[in-house]
């Protein structure tokens, strides 16, 4: 998909459409997550801290993600990719390899590229965004062909012209080859995947050591026999939340890896997973990180016993000189769980006095408030919102106790803008509206059968 969260955001906001637009998060340590095509121009790109996003093209839009939104949109394209064939590796929310022989969808180069044009037209008519398709003999080089196609394209790279295309392009346009690696290529004289291919195995695998320099070399010379996978194995679930401000209190960072913890449990118990290692992830304020794990006597989605397993990690790390981010995980996952092995460990603790178990920790208590008045609520760049006179529309910005929305939808004109106070009883969260109308996830696949473009 082309600028996906950008332009989902596009589509479902006339006034951002034609402009520069920018999601991530939006607080001093956040950075880009996904761009708009305008805002690249001004030299912002993925992963940039979003300080400097901002000092590059300071009237862009900056948005909060609506992973809703965008979980919604992938579900539909990964239903037409499955259409075409049983065999689709999705890569992330918006991307996939797919096997078209193995659906036959394709045999053939006419084949192949009827069944993109296809693609591309469906994607359209059910999500109303477009995606870029690459078309190759290999996953290494339909990647490529992907980003080439970009925006809004399609590339189809012939049999018997892999390395002739391949041999100018840098070294880092090939999977695995990041800046240390690129670096070190550097310096050794290579910078294009034509040297890689000219340099030979030997000179690789003593310059960046046997695994990496043969695997770069058979990738340079376009040998790339892995298979499409339909469906790969989880191996760990975790959650972690990056603060605007370093903790220094050592009670806070208790309750913030207990609360971790939980939201860690509610994934796997969504994802119906149990696992049997606690993984405790800690970056402190000079960026050094430090991992600590536990591994049970078996699997558990027990929220007690990952509380428990994290807070005696966490009393191994010092964090006197603060926090910066914070995570908590569980690997070693299982489709099925065992009795609660905290109470299993408190039975045996009772038959051993000379080892008790600690009790459970309490559930933090939320920052007790003004009797009788609701929580603040938080307004979010970029997120739905609904008033009872002016209908749907989404929060352009917050502070000092207003709230300023502009009241469109994806079907709309651009619409006009209102300032309310952030404790309007008529303002109220929204779902996001589908950005096609008619079209749902149950039936993007009956939907796209005959409703693209040309």
């Amino acid at each position: 998909m082309d600028a996906f969260f950008a332009s989902a955001e596009q589509a479902a906001k006339p006034s951002l459409r034609g402009k520069a637009v920018v999601v991530g998060g939006l607080g001093p340590r956040g950075v880009v997550a996904t761009c708009s095509y305008e805002a690249r121009v001004f030299g912002v790109h993925s992963a940039m801290p979003m300080g400097q996003a901002r000092r590059l093209a300071p009237n862009a839009a900056y948005l909060v993600p609506r992973f809703g939104l965008y979980r919604t949109i992938s579900e539909q394209v990964m239903a037409l990719l499955r259409e075409l064939s049983p065999l689709v590796e999705p890569l992330s929310l918006d991307e996939a390899f797919v096997d078209l022989e193995a659906g036959r969808a394709a045999w053939d180069r006419e084949s192949a590229r009827l069944a993109g044009v296809k693609l591309r037209a469906d994607i359209r008519a059910v999500t109303g965004l477009t995606g870029s398709v690459g078309l190759a003999a290999s996953k290494m080089l339909a990647k490529i062909g992907s980003e080439q196609a970009k925006p809004d394209g399609l590339v189809l790279i012939e049999p018997g012209t892999e390395r002739e295309l391949l041999a100018p392009m840098p070294v880092r346009t090939l999977p695995g080859v990041g800046p240390a690696t690129g670096d070190h290529l550097r310096r050794g004289g290579i910078t294009t995947v034509g040297e890689i291919a000219e340099a030979g195995e030997d000179e690789l695998v003593r310059l960046l050591g046997k695994s990496h320099g043969v695997a770069l070399h058979a990738m340079a010379l376009a040998h790339d026999e892995r298979p499409v996978v339909a469906e790969r194995d989880t191996k760990s679930v975790s959650v972690e939340d990056t603060y605007d401000v370093d903790i220094h209190d050592r009670l806070r960072v208790r309750m913030e890896v207990q609360r971790l913890a939980d939201r860690c449990v509610h994934r796997l118990r969504d994802a119906h997973l149990s696992g049997r290692t606690i993984v405790l992830k800690v970056r402190r304020y000079d960026f050094s990180t430090l991992t600590r794990s536990e591994t049970l006597r078996g699997p558990t989605d027990d929220p007690a016993v990952v509380r428990e397993a994290a807070a005696r990690l966490l009393e191994s790390v010092d964090t006197t000189g603060g926090v910066r981010l914070l995570g908590v995980g569980v690997s070693g996952l299982a489709d099925y769980t065992q009795e609660d092995l905290f109470a299993q460990a408190r039975a045996a603790a009772a038959a051993d006095p000379e080892h008790p178990v600690p009790e459970e920790p309490e559930e933090p208590e939320e920052p007790a408030g003004e009797p009788g008045t609701p929580a603040a609520r938080q307004w979010r760049a970029g997120h739905d919102v609904r008033h009872a006179d002016f209908g749907h529309g989404w929060v352009q910005g917050s502070g000092l106790g207003r709230v300023t929305v502009r009241f469109e939808t994806p079907y709309s004109e651009p619409g006009r803008v209102r300032t309310f106070s952030t404790d309007d009883p008529a303002l109220e969260p929204a779902d996001p509206l589908p950005l096609v109308p008619g079209v749902t996830e149950a039936g993007a696949g009956r939907s796209a059968a005959g409703e693209g473009p040309g």
